[in-house]
């Protein structure tokens, strides 16, 4: 389900974030992925920094969503920041023990400290609109990872698994909501804000990018 929407400020935030979309596309951790040569190793990695990132993207979800003007949008997030961590649960705690991956046992590795912080500083010290900018990228661009994947498939069982959760009805319907929440911000900003709004947005994008590649080249810490 493709997440691509009409002209509005989400219109304007996909042409920032579409370049980097298609370059992670063709990124041989996604084409791995699906044509199933990833080796597990690299998706292992993936999983560990992935449980490590949720944490911290929950956390940003609740600072964002106290930050909202509507008791709707604070419950919205409220709800999204709860989802994260139950998809780390229910999906991390099927395919990590098959791959023998213990999170807490795993570093948090130099991509995810920066991304995480990047997110948590955003969401903090930034508006309403600009922590809502800096987290979109992670739901966008995972429905539409999802959604390109779900059509190519994948022979290994892991990596479908892990397609079939962000191809799915449920995570559209979430990410549905936050762009429809997006466009009714987007009106009322002015053109610093949006401004400030929009380099959030390409730059949490880029760490999407970095995130994949990280675990694909085993980056770690160098001293």
């Amino acid at each position: 389900m493709s997440m691509r929407p009409a002209r509005s400020w989400s219109a304007e935030l996909w042409e920032l974030i579409e370049p980097t979309q298609a370059a992670i596309l063709e990124h041989p951790f996604l084409t791995g992925l699906s044509d199933g040569t990833l080796e597990p190793a690299a998706f292992a990695r993936y999983l560990a920094q992935d449980g490590h990132y949720l944490r911290d993207y929950a956390r940003c979800l609740a600072v964002v969503g106290a930050k909202a003007d509507t008791p709707a949008d604070l419950a919205m997030f409220a709800r999204h920041s709860a989802g994260a961590v139950e998809v780390e649960l229910a999906l991390h705690g099927t395919l990590l023990p098959a791959l023998g991956v213990d999170v807490a046992a795993a570093n948090v590795e130099p991509v995810t400290q920066a991304y995480t912080s990047y997110l948590l500083a955003t969401a903090y010290a930034g508006t309403f609109a600009e922590g809502l900018a800096a987290v979109l990228p992670c739901y966008w661009i995972y429905a539409e990872v999802g959604a390109a994947l779900l059509e190519r498939g994948s022979p290994d069982p892991r990596y479908q698994q892990w397609i079939d959760t962000y191809a799915g009805e449920e995570f559209a319907v979430l990410v549905k909501a936050v762009l429809e929440l997006v466009d009714r911000v987007g009106p009322g900003l002015g053109t610093l804000e949006k401004d400030r709004a929009n380099a959030h947005a390409r730059m949490t994008a880029r760490y999407e990018w970095m995130f994949w590649d990280a675990a694909y080249r085993n980056e770690q810490w160098p001293l």
